[in-house]
């Protein structure tokens, strides 16, 4: 097994490198009907896209992609969809130099010592070029979760390093190239972002992501739990150190009788259970965080090793993000927005006919 497939009922299996001829993925699954065409993709791509700002690497791709099959006439038809973007603007020779040597903190290494072979240039498989297709085909499950079950996902820069929001607009989120909620610090940020771009050095990020509408049901007990797959599928994303599910690690401060969900005749109280329980939905809002490490990539040298065994100075060169997190915002969404549609479709297979209890109305209520 290669471990290049994602889900259950709906799957995605991605292929390709950061310097290869293209990139694909092929997601399985999906229900026939649901109305698709080349240019939808176009706007979260973007958002993802390097080189939209002097604030993330300069690689400028087209991210065009073509529809190779699952599609008739404007619609899927229940046969695997298969997706590919062609690779425009790669430059490989900026990793001649390390073609021997081993990139501290990247996947290098590992790969080395797994494969016995590596593709250095931009990182290969490693690369976050590969999350373009996650977020691609999370264009559908966006799409299909909105229109089935009114469920809206987003996500928004949290921390930048040091910094935090000092107020909150979601209004705000789209205005910018940060996804920072706060308009009135974008400045602030962008000369953080410059002075830290001048250093050479790089700086690790928080982004927050949620789920709207989710209805209570959704998950499994044990081992299919709705949490333990989305903090799986966040903690793919590449750079990402640490996952956190509603209060996450806060909670390690908190008191039950505070962090408890209290539930009176209107619902839920509080929502420290980021909106899942027992692995199960409870029809409150998802919420998780995900930690992003600093770019490893670094035109500051370091100490390493080659593929020899002795010592050397490695320093990369290329087109790097001084914060990958600037652009994980769009990626957050797409394994939020893939892991809720292969729920959804688990829990129509299996519970579809069990029928909600509103906690709200007494038992013998005549609603009618």
């Amino acid at each position: 097994m290669s471990h290049n497939r994602f889900g259950h009922l709906l799957t995605l299996t991605t292929f390709g490198e950061s310097h290869g001829p293209a990139i694909g993925c092929v997601l399985d699954g999906l229900p026939p009907g649901i109305e698709i065409s080349e240019e939808e993709f176009a706007h979260d791509l973007e958002r993802r896209a390097t080189g939209r700002s002097r604030h993330t690497s300069q690689r400028r791709e087209e991210d065009l992609v073509e529809i190779l099959s699952g599609v008739y006439q404007g619609r899927t038809t229940g046969t695997p969809l298969a997706l590919l973007i062609r690779n425009t603007d790669a430059r490989s020779k900026d990793y001649d130099n390390i073609l021997q040597q081993f990139r501290p903190g990247h996947a290098d290494y590992t790969y080395w010592q797994k494969y016995g072979i590596r593709d250095p240039r931009g990182g290969g498989r490693s690369s976050a070029r590969e999350t373009t297709m996650r977020v691609a085909a999370a264009v559908i499950a966006k799409k299909w979760l909105r229109q089935q079950h009114a469920i809206e996902v987003r996500g928004h820069l949290a921390q930048l390093g040091p910094l935090t929001p000092r107020s909150f607009d979601w209004a705000a989120v789209e205005q910018n190239p940060f996804f920072w909620p706060d308009a009135a610090m974008v400045p602030e940020l962008e000369q953080y972002m410059d002075d830290l771009r001048k250093s050479g050095d790089s700086i690790g990020a928080r982004v927050d992501v949620i789920a709207e509408g989710v209805p209570p049901g959704w998950g499994a007990p044990i081992y299919g739990k709705l949490d333990a797959e989305l903090a799986s599928a966040l903690m793919s994303i590449n750079a990402v150190k640490g996952v956190e599910i509603g209060a996450g690690f806060a909670a390690v401060e908190q008191k039950g009788s505070a962090h408890r969900d209290l539930i009176d005749p209107e619902g839920f109280r509080s929502n420290h259970a980021g909106g899942i329980l027992g692995g199960i939905s409870s029809g409150q809002v998802i919420r998780a965080s995900i930690a992003i490490k600093p770019t490893s990539s670094l035109r500051l040298p370091g100490a390493t090793v080659d593929a020899t065994g002795a010592a050397v100075e490695v320093v990369t060169k290329g087109r790097h993000d001084p914060c990958v997190g600037i652009r994980a915002t769009p990626i957050a969404e797409a394994m939020l927005a893939l892991v809720l549609m292969d729920h959804a479709l688990r829990h129509r297979a299996q519970c579809g006919d069990v029928v909600q209890v509103d906690p709200r109305i007494p038992a013998g209520t005549d609603t009618d």
